[in-house]
């Protein structure tokens, strides 16, 4: 039914590993009238069907597999994916009073590449970020009223990665009427998703067990939330009893949420304070120790490998100066998002940092992306959130 890509004979250890990438040099040819983001069947060297996936013409990411084996990828096939994640998650414990907001599909992941579907609570958002899975955008919308009864269905599109696949960008409603505020609970705390306007698709869900972290460890505590993004954090922080918390971020749409964050959850405004900076530049220009705990989390300076020793240098500079600015006894929650910044290098900067800071560090624990971004066990590079939580002595 589709059009058949044979793989070179010496390249078929991927695909029966179920890892869900084909590369172009693992491919024979490219035949003739094969359009970027067509469905494909792959075939081995003996000719037999092996996979079924989307071809992509201008990325190095030849095929993204959806099925090992023959299969016919239509809507039945996609919708019965969608419910499958779902109820992994649901087997994860989420999808409950006290969490109403999670990733459903994380791509690759969820053996659905490319495609990712948030949650929060009624209102659903899909990001596609590859030309094959553009071509199921209908189709998901469908499956999601069908599942979900959504109230509404909202595209956020709008990733640099689409780029690389010469995709433009694309935001907007595809069904029902979004709400004016798009409320969800996590633990019980009520935060709000900026779906139109805020990073990713409004907001950070993969943080969510680093937040249950920071609330254990808050109380009593002078705090700082540094790259705050909505609060999300500095909020755990004040469930968790911390006796005050500053935000910091560049921006003012972002921090605006902060307090509306407080507000909303019954806790104390007078204990949070918000300051639109360059957080490079406000570290940069303090040295007393006068924070108990801080939350470091900046976006992804890593972007590629080509900008490793770059964003190596960022993640340095950033978690020395938040060092100096710790009292004895304080703690540090450091993050990287970066997939091409490992635990090991994370590690590495931390101990360079600590001695430059004249401090010592415990590390209490070590927390990655909350499990409804999955670490595929056949799909390593799903891995990129880590985050430290370190003790400083002085």
């Amino acid at each position: 039914m589709y059009p058949e890509l044979r793989l070179k004979q010496n390249r078929t250890a991927s695909l029966v590993n179920h890892h869900p990438w084909i590369y172009s040099g693992a491919l024979e040819s490219i035949p003739d009238g094969v359009s970027d983001g067509d469905m494909v069947s792959i075939v081995d060297g003996s000719g037999e069907p092996a996979a079924v996936g989307t071809f992509a013409a201008h990325s190095l990411i030849s095929v993204r597999v959806f099925h090992f084996g023959p299969a016919v990828i239509d809507k039945v096939w996609i919708s019965r994916r969608i419910e499958e994640a779902y109820q992994r998650r649901l087997l994860m414990g989420l999808d409950g009073p006290d969490v109403t907001g999670y990733r459903v599909v994380f791509g690759e992941s969820d053996r659905l590449p490319g495609i990712v579907i948030d949650r929060y609570g009624d209102v659903f958002v899909i990001q596609l970020a590859t030309t094959g899975a553009e071509r199921f955008r209908d189709m998901i919308v469908a499956c999601l009223v069908e599942l979900f009864s959504p109230k509404a269905i909202y595209e956020r599109s709008d990733l640099p990665s689409r780029t690389e696949e010469k995709l433009p960008s694309v935001a907007g409603l595809l069904y029902g009427e979004l709400p004016p505020a798009v409320e969800f609970k996590e633990y019980g705390r009520l935060y709000v998703a900026d779906v139109a306007g805020g990073q990713k698709t409004g907001f950070f869900l993969d943080q969510r067990d680093l937040r249950q972290e920071i609330t254990r460890l808050a109380s009593g505590r002078k705090a700082a939330d540094l790259f705050c993004c909505t609060g999300a954090c500095a909020v755990a922080a004040l469930a968790g009893e911390a006796t005050s918390v500053h935000c910091v971020d560049s921006s003012e749409q972002a921090l605006a949420y902060c307090p509306k964050h407080a507000e909303i959850n019954g806790l104390d405004p007078s204990r949070l304070t918000t300051e639109n900076a360059d957080v490079f530049q406000w570290v940069a220009s303090r040295s007393d120790p006068e924070y108990d705990l801080i939350m470091l989390d900046p976006p992804a300076l890593i972007k590629s490998r080509r900008h490793y020793e770059a964003g190596r240098k960022g993640y340095h500079f950033l978690n020395r100066a938040a060092l100096r600015l710790l009292k004895d006894g304080g703690i540090l929650v450091t993050s990287s998002c970066s997939a091409f910044f490992t635990e090991d290098d994370l590690a590495v900067t931390l101990r360079r940092g600590a001695d430059q800071a004249g401090v010592e560090l415990s590390l209490l624990r070590t927390i990655r992306q909350s499990p409804d971004h999955p670490l595929s066990l056949h799909f390593p590079e799903a891995a990129y959130l880590k985050a430290f939580v370190c003790l400083v002595n002085r």
